[in-house]
C-alpha cells in the first residue's frame, strides 16, 4: 500500500510524517494530562458523606432539643397548677371533655389550658396597663385607664374558654359537613360484607385526607370498639366526644343493628339521605335570611350614595335658580 497516495494533494512524505507525529504527541501529552488532573473520586464521596451524616445528626438533635425544652415548659406549668390544686373536681373533668370535643386529647391539654387560663388575665391586665394607663394613645382621663386595664383582665380570663369553644364549634361544623359521604363510604363497606370494625377502619383511611376531624374520631371508635369490653361504651365515647345529632343518629342506627340484626347498609342509607336533606334545608334556611342580614348593609352603605346620585343634581340645580333668582 503506498502511503504517498493517501497523503493531500501538494505534500510531501516528510510533511505527512510531521503531521503524524505531531498527532501522535498532541494525544500523549493529552492522555497524561487527564491522568494527571483526574481526581479520586473517593475521597469527594466521603466528604459528602460526612456532611449528609452531620445534617441528619443536626435534624436528630433540633427536634429532640424542642422536646426538651416544650417537656421543660409543660412541666413547669404542671407543677403550678398542681400546687394550685386546679386539676381536681368536677370542673376540670368537664373542661377536659370540653377539650377533647375540640380534638385537643393528649395528656398535657388540661394542663395547658388551666396554665393559660390563669396566666392570661395576668398578661392581659399588665398590658391593658401599658397601654391605657402608662402610654394612653386615647388620652383618656382618670379613672378611664384604670376601667380599661380591669375591663383587659376580665377579657384575659375568657380567651381560652372562647378560643376552645371555637375550635369546638370548626370542629363540629367540619364533621357535619363530611358525615354524609362517611356514611356512603360505609354503606358500601357493608354492602361490600365488612363488618363495623373494618368498615370503620377503612372509611378512616379513605378520609384521612379530605376530613381528618372525622377519620380522627371513626379511627378511635374503630380503636375503643376492638378493645373495649363492651361495644356500647365505645360508641357511647364517640357521641360524647362529638355531641352531633348526626353523630347520635348513626350510634343509634349502629346499636339496633347489632341489637336486632337489621340490615346496617339500609339504615345507614336512610341516614345519609336525611342528612343531606337536612344540610339542603340549612343552606336554604341561610339563603332565606340572606334579604334580612343584607338590609342594614344597604341602608348604611348602598342608599346614601343613591341618593346623592338621584337628588344632588336637582338640588345642585335648585341652589342655581335660587342664587339667580336673588
Amino acid at each position: 500500500m503506498d502511503l504517498a497516495a493517501m497523503l493531500p494533494d501538494g505534500m510531501t512524505g516528510e510533511q505527512g510524517i510531521f503531521l503524524f507525529g505531531l498527532l501522535a504527541l498532541i494525544g500523549v501529552v493529552t492522555m497524561v494530562w487527564i491522568g494527571l488532573t483526574e481526581r479520586d473520586p473517593l475521597p469527594a464521596r466521603i466528604k459528602a458523606l460526612e456532611q449528609r451524616r452531620d445534617v441528619l445528626r443536626d435534624g436528630l438533635k433540633k427536634p429532640a432539643t424542642r422536646r426538651r425544652a416544650r417537656d421543660e415548659q409543660i412541666g413547669m406549668m404542671r407543677k403550678v397548677v398542681t400546687q394550685l390544686r386546679l386539676m381536681r373536681g368536677k370542673q376540670a373533668e368537664a373542661m377536659s371533655r370540653k377539650l377533647a370535643r375540640a380534638g385537643y386529647r393528649s395528656k398535657d391539654a388540661l394542663v395547658v389550658f388551666l396554665f393559660a387560663k390563669l396566666a392570661m388575665p395576668f398578661i392581659a391586665g399588665v398590658a391593658g396597663l401599658l397601654c391605657f394607663y402608662y402610654l394612653n394613645p386615647f388620652d383618656l382621663k382618670a379613672p378611664l385607664p384604670l376601667l380599661c386595664a380591669i375591663v383587659s383582665v376580665v377579657v384575659g380570663a375568657y380567651v381560652p374558654e372562647v378560643f376552645v369553644k371555637n375550635a369546638t364549634q370548626k370542629r363540629h361544623d367540619n364533621i357535619r359537613k363530611a358525615l354524609p359521604d362517611a356514611l356512603d363510604l360505609l354503606v358500601i363497606c357493608a354492602e361490600a360484607g365488612l363488618n363495623l370494625d373494618t368498615a370503620l377502619d377503612r372509611v378512616c383511611r379513605e378520609m384521612a385526607r379530605s376530613a381528618p376531624e372525622l377519620s380522627d374520631e371513626f379511627g378511635l371508635a374503630g380503636v375503643e370498639l376492638t378493645f373495649l369490653p363492651e361495644r356500647r361504651k365505645a360508641l357511647d365515647n364517640l357521641v360524647a366526644r362529638c355531641d352531633l345529632p348526626g353523630i347520635k343518629g348513626l350510634v343509634g342506627t349502629l346499636v339496633q343493628t347489632e341489637k336486632y340484626g337489621t340490615p346496617l347498609a339500609r339504615s345507614l342509607r336512610v341516614l345519609s339521605s336525611e342528612l343531606r336533606d337536612e344540610r339542603l334545608m340549612r343552606a336554604e334556611e341561610k339563603a332565606a335570611r340572606l334579604p334580612a342580614v343584607l338590609t342594614v348593609p344597604m341602608i348604611v352603605f348602598i342608599m346614601p350614595a343613591l341618593f346623592v346620585v338621584l337628588i344632588g343634581p336637582a338640588t345642585l340645580r335648585a341652589i342655581d335658580a335660587l342664587s339667580k333668582g336673588f
